[in-house]
């Protein structure tokens, strides 16, 4: 329910489609959760391949993608992630990064099975956002936009905002959903404050490119 909510409009996917293209390439959605992405990617992509820590999510995972031939969903962790050097062309994560500092092992292992020229696309929550970053760091005290948006671009990532709208079919949903999401007093807040049926939720995309190589002058 939360996802099918999510980015309604689809931004997200534009800004994607803007940062790196994945029609043909192989492609790793790191931390696929229940794979509610697989498929979109496999819409174009040669290949495609979830990787998520939690052995319940990778059963719904599986079989969400069953009757597709080229998705494959495996076991494993950001820091370590089961696939060889240099093995696909778009590492995609989404919400899996947005605390920055930390996550330098994860941003390693990315590179590695990236192969030169590949994409490292992070899909952020966007902290400073109203409404959604106030009642994150509501949540979240320590949690400062200004100090992880400082450590992505010292790690070499481009950021962009996308601002998306989450949108849900009745109240309940809605409601249902932003209690799962955040602790009961900034639940209720969140709930009371929000009218109608939908809200506004930023995000940052970032991406990072891996190096070619070098290019040698003839001369």
């Amino acid at each position: 329910m939360e996802n099918r909510a999510q980015d309604a409009d689809g931004e997200i996917w534009r800004v994607l489609a803007e940062r790196c293209e994945w029609t043909g390439l192989d492609v790793l959605d790191l931390g696929c959760g229940d794979g509610f992405h697989l498929p979109r990617f496999a819409e174009t992509a040669r290949s495609v391949l979830g990787v998520e820590p939690h052995q319940p999510l990778v059963r719904r995972a599986r079989q969400r993608v069953a009757n597709l031939s080229s998705v494959e969903v495996m076991v494993g962790a950001a820091q370590r992630i089961p696939l060889p050097d240099a093995c696909v062309d778009v590492v995609h994560a989404r919400t899996a990064y947005f605390f920055g500092p930390g996550c330098e092992p994860g941003l390693a292992e990315a590179d590695r099975v990236l192969r030169p020229g590949g994409v490292l696309a992070i899909v952020d929550l966007d902290g400073g956002s109203a409404p959604y970053g106030d009642w994150l760091r509501a949540d979240l005290p320590k949690y400062d936009p200004a100090k992880i948006e400082q450590f992505f671009a010292d790690e070499g990532f481009d950021s962009r905002d996308a601002v998306t709208t989450w949108r849900f079919e009745d109240r309940a949903s809605l409601e249902a959903v932003l209690r799962i999401e955040f602790s009961a007093p900034v639940a209720r807040k969140a709930i009371a404050s929000v009218t109608g049926l939908s809200f506004p939720v930023g995000y940052r995309v970032r991406s990072r490119r891996k190096p070619s190589g070098l290019v040698h002058s003839d001369g």
